[in-house]
């Protein structure tokens, strides 16, 4: 079903309507995602609602709204590696994103013992938004400064979200899942060797 999700009105009709087809709803995954080549002097009011209506409020109006239906089940939201180290010009897209993993661990408080609520913190994935355009010799450079010598893939995340939302997770609630090839365990990049040559 198509939807807005910065509607509220998308948002509970999208529930609803799920709920009617289904008769049951267990898992939601939240992972909506926008951002503005912006820093914190010159955003403007515009980015931020942008910003925070796509990325943040949707994810606690999902919830709110699914959390009603779940008897037994897992919320999972997709959060950012810019949630605990970022760079300049991604605000508000980095400040949301450390919310998204704070109201995680507030939702897993409230929505307690029946729905599970965990995030996950992809790094760089391979997708169109984050590598179209980019030259072969910095793509390269990438790689290399990945202690797994690689980007992520789709599976990568998609394999993080599917052990959140399952049983082998039964006890893991309010927490967030590194999901960045060890990128934020480096400290210095000029004292890394090239990890993608490792791989060679």
């Amino acid at each position: 079903m198509r939807a807005d999700v910065r509607s509220p009105e998308d948002v509970e009709a999208l529930v609803e309507e799920t709920v009617a087809a289904h008769g049951r709803l267990d898992v939601l995954v939240s992972n909506a995602g926008a951002q503005t080549e912006t820093g914190a002097a010159e955003a403007t009011l515009d980015d931020w609602e942008f910003v925070v209506e796509t990325n943040f409020r949707s994810y606690w109006l999902c919830a709110k709204h699914a959390a009603k239906h779940v008897e037994e089940g897992a919320i999972v939201n997709v959060s950012s590696n810019h949630a605990r180290l970022t760079i300049p010009s991604h605000f508000p897209y980095n400040a949301v994103k450390a919310g998204i993993d704070g109201m995680t661990r507030a939702m897993a408080l409230d929505f307690g013992p029946t729905v599970r609520v965990n995030s996950i913190n992809p790094g760089r994935v391979d997708v169109d938004r984050t590598t179209a355009g980019v030259p072969e010799d910095e793509r390269a450079d990438l790689e290399a400064i990945h202690p797994l010598g690689r980007l992520g893939v789709l599976q990568d995340v998609a394999g993080a979200v599917a052990f959140l939302a399952s049983d082998d997770a039964a006890f893991v609630t309010g927490t967030t899942l590194l999901v960045d090839g060890g990128r934020s365990a480096v400290m210095q990049d000029d004292t890394l060797p090239d990890y993608r040559a490792r791989r060679e």
